[in-house]
């Protein structure tokens, strides 16, 4: 004897039979994906020591100002022939060297306008070159490279007084063991005055020349 099902029973199970044939249905795209920002455009430079090569990577697009009167130095052959000069050694391999024009009036340029970094975004962390300053406004051709994170050369704005801090503009992308042979090389107990004494270089480490990288 047939078993007879009701009509709703043979639709359920046609629907059924339908749905199995029927292609699935794709996956749903993926989100597209986040475009990254661009790196801030730079140029390298070398400055060939008598104890071997540093090379920089100096930021011409968040530090302009302060890149382009370097960059002058370099290609006008005004750093070549200079020296680092002094060795600031706050702890063992930490603190910071400090060379260039050494305020040599024929090698001097107009100094130029304080670029904070409070403004850049730039800070000083280990192997970060930066303008050497008196007053805000006062850097020309005398510059210094960090060894060791030194945050307080950062522009503050809470602090009273000279709160600009220094206008760091770089950083060291080769020869840091170069940097910190210098920041070894002995000192003299006497030259320098002020704060600087003891901290001069004796003898000076040569800039033999300076030159852009392509």
């Amino acid at each position: 004897m047939m078993l007879r099902l009701p009509l709703a029973l043979f639709a359920i199970a046609a629907a059924g039979a339908a749905l199995a044939q029927a292609p699935a249905p794709p996956p749903p795209a993926p989100p597209p994906a986040m475009a990254t920002a661009p790196k801030p455009a730079t140029v390298t430079v070398s400055l060939e020591t008598s104890l071997g090569p540093i090379v920089l990577e100096l930021e011409k697009e968040r530090a302009p100002i302060t890149t382009a009167n370097f960059l002058r130095y370099v290609d006008q052959k005004r750093f070549d022939g200079t020296a680092f000069y002094r060795a600031t050694k706050v702890a063992p391999g930490f603190g910071l060297i400090q060379g260039g024009a050494r305020n040599d009036p024929k090698r001097v340029l107009p100094a130029i306008a304080h670029e904070p970094t409070s403004k850049t975004g730039l800070h000083h962390g280990d192997g970060t070159i930066s303008m050497a300053r008196g007053a805000p406004g006062s850097a020309s051709g005398d510059f210094f490279i960090t060894v060791g994170d030194m945050p307080s050369m950062d522009a503050d704005p809470k602090q009273p007084g000279d709160n600009l801090g220094f206008a760091a503009f770089g950083h060291v992308v080769a020869g840091m063991d170069v940097v910190q042979k210098i920041l070894d090389a002995p000192t003299s107990p006497t030259e320098g005055e002020g704060v600087m004494k003891g901290q001069m270089l004796a003898p000076t480490i040569r800039i033999v020349a300076a030159h852009r990288v392509n």
